[in-house]
């Protein structure tokens, strides 16, 4: 027996019993007649939605609508929900192409957003570069009609004269020399206390190697050298960038950018954040480390720079070019104070380096040549003969008495700077390269850098270990704090630690 719902006259889905009136109701009409009146829909009476009695009676199945009793009204049921079905489709996907072409629209505007910022960011640090190395020049105004002789002359009689060496530097060097020679004296020739022993630097081996400082594309770090505390290293390399390493945090600290062609030379200096670089460029740039700023240009010189060289009292520059000349510049204000040349036996200057007082310097030549210049002087006071091939590199020992030199004749000479005579040369073998050459800082040991790597005992010049850990041409080598560890860098574009 079906059960009739007393409000709608229908089969009830969910049916209710009241039990005020015994009435069966469809759950959720009386249920919405309670809220609203809270009555019972046939006598009246309060009802409340709980006293409801829930009623469990098979499910009705309803009969099939007339349209669908035939073939042909099934067809037709199945024909209108396909329609529908490809209706919504096509909907679908009028809005995927819609979201394709807006993500399309949003990653060209990405990725132009992308370029404009990275070329604005290289405007700023150009425009940050030549701000860096602009030097203010002051602009007379003239009125209109106006003769300029008159201006011309009284700037020419305010313009500062060119700077030279003047008796105030000439006596600071002196200073400085005299204090380095006694400081020298005063030490003797005990070695330092913490100094590296001969079975340590036998057994030195690879610590660590830096692949990844300088650009993959033009492959090849040139030059490098330490800061006085040994904690932090700057490399020179092919891709005309100079990086700044921190030796035991192993981050870059700075990237040092300007130059135009290679970076061949590189200085830390002793006393302060301040890096020199030099270059083929015909330039010396003089960086703010901190900042990765360059605070001069030093344009002293009309072909390639070969060599630099830190003066002793940290205040003075000495750089050597292929134009044959040697200069010495002022860090501080960029101007050159002294430049000169050999004209008796001219010949391109391969590599620069001053002796250990200050007061005399080395630089090799394309012909073979070593020279000894006196600063104060300007004149070659020596000449060291022997070798074959362009000089490769120049070091002087910190004892002040020894010159280690070498050329492309696979020999290392050493020469004794009292005597002005060769007394030792070291053959490393047929096709050796050399391109570096270092003492450490107590003159008790010798690093040559070229085919692989060599330390040497001075005074007897016993080899004590060879480094062959690089897959390329070493090009510079650096002794660290009392020779605790050694620094290379190379052409195989790694920068490795030894200890």
């Amino acid at each position: 027996m079906a059960l009739i719902c007393s409000i709608c006259h229908e089969v009830p889905e969910e049916p209710v019993l009241s039990p005020v009136s015994n009435h069966v109701f469809e759950k959720r009409l009386v249920v919405k007649y309670i809220e609203e009146t809270g009555t019972d829909p046939i006598n009246g009476e309060p009802l409340a939605e709980n006293q409801l009695l829930d009623i469990k009676a098979s499910s009705l199945i309803k009969p099939r609508p007339p349209s669908a009793t035939s073939i042909p009204a099934i067809l037709k049921l199945l024909q209108d929900e396909w329609d529908a079905c490809m209706l919504h489709t096509f909907t679908l996907r009028q809005q995927l192409q819609t979201a394709r072409q807006e993500l399309s629209h949003a990653l060209y505007q990405h990725d132009a957003a992308c370029r404009v910022i990275a070329r604005l960011t290289k405007e700023v640090n150009s425009a940050r570069e030549a701000l860096a190395t602009l030097k203010p020049q002051a602009v007379t105004y003239v009125p209109p009609g106006q003769d300029m002789t008159g201006v011309i002359s009284e700037n020419m009689e305010t313009e500062p004269p060119p700077t030279v060496m003047t008796d105030e530097i000439l006596q600071k060097l002196q200073d400085t020399a005299a204090m380095l020679t006694a400081e020298r004296k005063k030490r003797g020739k005990k070695p330092p206390e913490g100094l590296a022993s001969v079975e340590e630097i036998s057994n030195y081996q690879q610590a660590v190697s830096h692949p990844g400082l300088h650009s993959a594309s033009v492959p090849g770090i040139l030059a490098v050298d330490m800061s006085s505390d040994s904690t932090k290293v700057i490399t020179g390399g092919n891709d005309k960038t100079a990086i700044v390493f921190h030796k035991d945090t192993e981050k870059i600290l700075a990237t040092l950018k300007g130059h135009t062609k290679k970076v061949t030379g590189v200085i830390y200096h002793s006393g302060a954040d301040i890096a020199f670089t030099s270059s083929p460029d015909s330039t010396v740039r003089v960086w703010n480390i901190e900042d990765s700023s360059c605070a001069q240009i030093i344009k002293a010189h009309e072909g390639g720079v070969s060599g630099i060289s830190l003066h002793p009292t940290g205040d003075y520059l000495l750089s050597s070019s292929h134009d044959q000349f040697w200069a010495f510049s002022d860090i501080g204000s960029g101007r050159v104070l002294t430049k000169a040349n050999d004209p008796e036996n001219p010949s391109a200057l391969t590599c620069a380096q001053f002796h250990p007082d200050g007061l005399i310097f080395g630089t090799g030549t394309a012909n073979s040549i070593v020279k000894i210049w006196d600063l104060k002087e300007r004149s070659n006071v020596a000449n060291f003969q022997g070798h074959v091939g362009p000089i490769t590199s120049v070091a002087f020992s910190e004892n002040g008495y020894y010159l280690a030199t070498a050329a492309e004749d696979s020999q290392v000479k050493l020469w004794d700077l009292r005597k002005l005579r060769n007394f030792r040369t070291l053959s490393l073998g047929d096709q050796y390269q050399v391109k570096s050459l270092c003492f450490d800082v107590s003159g008790t040991y010798l690093a040559v850098a070229g085919t692989d790597i060599q330390v040497y005992l001075c005074k007897q010049w016993d080899q004590i270990k060879t480094l062959t850990d690089h897959s390329g041409l070493v090009t510079g080598v650096g002794f660290g704090h009392n020779a605790s560890f050694l620094v290379s860098c190379s052409m195989d574009r790694t920068l490795r630690f030894f200890n």
